[in-house]
C-alpha cells in the first residue's frame, strides 16, 4: 500500500467568476478534480482541508450587471446561493465555499497587500488606459474585446487571451468598448503596480525545483518568465471590488485576480475561525510538510504559477508556495467552446436534471482533459456510461452480490482452498487500489478513475472464466471460494470508488453491510477481507443503461432550457 503522505493536506479549486451558472468544462478542472483528491486523501486518514469560493468582484460581475439592469451585490448575492447549492448537489465536500464579499476575505487582502506595499515591491504609476468616450469609463479587462497581439484570436479580453492564455494589459489590437461597441481613446489614470520583474529567480527557481508540477504548468509559467516579467497592475478603475488601501488610493479597487487568488489563504482562515482555532491556518500556509494542491483550468495557469507565488514571496513570509497546479486543457462541445448565448455546451444545472450526479461525475473525470482538449458528445457519454458504469463496473457488483445474497443466504462464503488463480486476483486487487492512489496522488485522475474500472473487470472476467455457478452442485466448496474472491473485489471498489461516485459508492458500502459510512473508512480497508459469514443485504442495481440517442437527449436539454427561460 501507499505510503501515507504529509499529515496536512489543503486542496483548492479555482475561484468561479459568479457572473453565470458554470458549466461542465469549467466543473471538470476545478471543483470536481478538486473533490476528487480530497476525498482520496480524507480517506488515507490526512488532516485535509478543501476551499474554494465565489470570485464576486471584477469587471465580469460589473458587465453583466449593467445587461441585466441591476446592482453587482444584487447579481452576486444571487448567484453565490445558486452555485453554492449546486456545488453541494454534486457532492463536493468543501470545508469551506465561502466569496470574495467575505469581511475575512477583504480584511485579508488589505493587510497583505500592504504590508507589500511597505515591503517596497507596490509603487503607484501614471499610465495611458483605454476609455470609452461614449460610456465616460475606463476600460479594464473584460469591458474592452480586441484582437490578440500574440495570437490574433479575434475575441481577447483586456486582461487576457482566452485563446492562447497570454496575460494582456493595454495591448489589445483593434480594442471595443462591450458596452457600446465604440472604438475607445486612451486616457491618463493611475495605477498600483506589483514588480514581478523582482521574483524572477525566486519563481524559476521554485518552478525548476518543484517535481509535482505537471509540465503543462510548468512549462508554459518558465517560458512567461523567460520573456520577461513585467510590472503587474493590481488596482482598477471600477467601482465593485475592495477597496485599494494603499495611500492616496482612493477610487481604486483591486484587480480581480490578485483579489481571488488570495482568497485561498483567507477561506482557510475563514474556516478555522469557524472550528475555533484561529492559529491552526498556519500549519496549512507555513508548516513544511504540509502540500497544497491547486485544481484550475489552463487559462488560470499564470496567476497560479506566477502571480499568486509573487504575492506570497512579497509579503515577507515564508508562505508554502503551490505544491501542485493541476490544469486541465479545454472541455469543448462538437468541436467547439462553450458558450451561453449561442447554446452551445451544458451547463451544471442543467445536466443534473438529465442524469444522476454520479453518471456525470464518473464521466467527466474518466475523459478529463489532462493533455489535450477534449470533445463531448452525447455518443461518446453515453458508450462511456454504458459500458464502463452498467456493463463493468455495475454488472459485476450485482451478479457477484446477487449470487451471494440467493445461493449462500446472503453470507460471504467460507473459502477453502485458494488456489494459484484466486492468489492473482487478490494480488491484482492490491496492485489496482495501489495504482489508483499514485494516479491520484500524480493528478492523474482521468487514469486512476479506468484503473478503477479495470479492476471491476478482472472481476467479471475471473467469474466468466471460473463459471461458479456451475460448480454450485458439483463442488459447492469451490463455488464458495470463488464467491469469496469475488466479493473481495466488491469491497475493494466501494472504498475506492468513493473519491468519484460517492453517492453510489456509499450505497454499495450499505449494500454490503459495513458499519458507518464509506467516507468514514480508510483507503487501507480497500484490501481488508470481507470475512467469511460477514451479512451482506439485498443489492440492487447500482447503474441505469441510457436508452436514448444523440437526437432525443438533445430534444430533453432543449426542453429544460425552455423550461428555464418561460416566464
Amino acid at each position: 500500500m501507499v505510503q501515507l503522505t504529509p499529515e496536512k493536506i489543503l486542496v483548492t479549486s479555482a475561484w468561479p467568476y459568479i457572473n453565470v451558472t458554470p458549466h461542465l468544462g469549467n466543473l471538470v478542472g476545478s471543483v470536481l478534480s478538486a473533490d476528487v483528491a480530497a476525498r482520496y486523501y480524507r480517506l488515507k486518514g490526512d488532516d485535509v482541508l478543501m476551499v474554494s469560493g465565489s470570485d464576486t468582484h471584477g469587471t465580469p460581475i460589473e458587465v453583466e450587471a449593467i445587461k441585466e439592469g441591476i446592482t453587482p451585490k444584487a447579481l452576486t448575492d444571487r448567484n453565490h446561493a445558486k452555485v453554492a447549492t449546486l456545488f453541494q448537489k454534486w457532492n463536493a465536500s468543501f470545508d469551506n465555499y465561502t466569496s470574495t464579499e467575505s469581511a475575512v476575505h477583504k480584511q485579508f487582502v488589505q493587510e497583505h497587500l500592504m504590508k507589500i506595499y511597505k515591503n517596497g515591491y507596490i509603487f503607484a504609476q501614471e499610465t495611458q488606459m483605454l476609455y470609452c468616450e461614449h460610456d465616460q469609463r475606463f476600460l479594464p479587462d473584460r469591458f474592452v474585446e480586441g484582437k490578440c497581439p500574440y495570437c490574433g484570436y479575434e475575441h481577447a479580453r483586456g486582461d487576457q487571451c482566452d485563446k492562447c492564455g497570454r496575460l494582456l494589459e493595454g495591448t489589445l489590437v483593434e480594442p471595443h468598448c462591450i458596452i457600446c461597441g465604440s472604438t475607445p481613446t486612451f486616457k491618463t489614470t493611475k495605477h498600483w503596480y506589483i514588480d514581478l520583474s523582482r521574483f524572477s529567480d525566486q519563481l524559476t527557481t521554485y518552478l525548476k525545483d518543484n517535481k509535482q508540477m505537471p509540465s503543462n504548468a510548468k512549462n508554459f509559467s518558465l517560458n512567461w518568465i523567460k520573456e520577461g516579467l513585467k510590472p503587474r497592475a493590481v488596482t482598477r478603475d471600477v467601482e465593485w471590488g475592495i477597496p485599494a488601501p494603499f495611500p492616496g488610493a482612493e477610487g481604486k479597487t483591486i484587480y480581480v485576480w490578485v483579489d481571488a487568488v488570495l482568497g485561498y489563504v483567507s477561506a482557510t482562515i475563514e474556516q478555522c475561525q469557524r472550528l475555533g482555532k484561529p492559529e491552526k491556518w498556519r500549519e496549512f500556509w507555513f508548516n513544511k510538510n504540509a502540500k497544497t494542491l491547486y485544481f484550475v483550468g489552463k487559462d488560470n495557469i499564470p496567476f497560479h504559477t506566477i502571480i499568486l507565488p509573487a504575492l506570497l514571496l512579497a509579503s515577507g513570509e515564508d508562505y508554502n508556495l503551490p505544491w501542485d497546479v493541476s490544469a486541465t486543457e479545454f472541455l469543448q462541445f462538437k468541436g467547439e467552446k462553450a458558450s451561453k448565448s449561442r447554446k452551445i455546451g451544458i451547463w451544471i444545472d442543467e445536466a443534473l436534471e438529465m442524469f444522476p450526479v454520479d453518471y456525470w461525475r464518473f464521466f467527466l473525470t474518466a475523459t478529463r482533459p489532462e493533455v489535450k482538449d477534449t470533445d463531448f458528445s452525447w455518443e461518446f457519454f453515453v458508450g462511456k456510461i454504458n459500458a464502463d458504469l452498467n456493463d463493468t463496473y455495475g454488472n459485476f457488483i450485482h451478479r457477484t452480490l446477487t449470487f451471494i445474497n440467493s445461493k449462500f443466504n446472503g453470507e460471504i462464503p467460507q473459502p477453502t482452498k485458494l488456489d494459484a488463480d484466486n492468489e492473482v486476483v487478490l494480488n491484482t486487487i492490491r496492485e489496482k487500489v495501489e495504482t489508483i492512489a499514485k494516479e491520484i496522488e500524480a493528478s492523474k485522475l482521468q487514469s486512476a478513475a479506468n484503473t478503477l474500472i479495470s479492476l471491476s473487470r478482472v472481476g467479471n472476467q475471473y467469474l466468466n472464466e471460473k463459471e461458479p455457478w456451475k460448480l454450485l452442485k458439483t463442488d459447492p466448496e469451490k463455488a464458495g471460494t470463488i464467491f469469496y474472491v469475488a466479493a473481495q473485489i466488491v469491497k475493494a471498489l466501494a472504498v475506492a470508488s468513493a473519491p468519484f461516485i460517492p453517492t453510489t459508492s456509499e450505497q454499495l458500502w450499505q449494500t454490503l453491510g459495513l458499519q458507518s459510512s464509506v467516507h468514514k473508512a480508510r483507503w487501507a480497508d480497500a484490501v481488508t477481507p470481507l470475512e467469511a459469514a460477514h451479512k451482506i443485504g439485498t443489492p440492487k442495481p447500482l447503474f441505469n443503461k441510457i436508452d436514448a440517442d444523440e437526437k432525443k437527449l438533445d430534444e430533453v436539454l432543449r426542453a429544460i432550457r425552455e423550461k428555464k427561460s418561460a416566464p
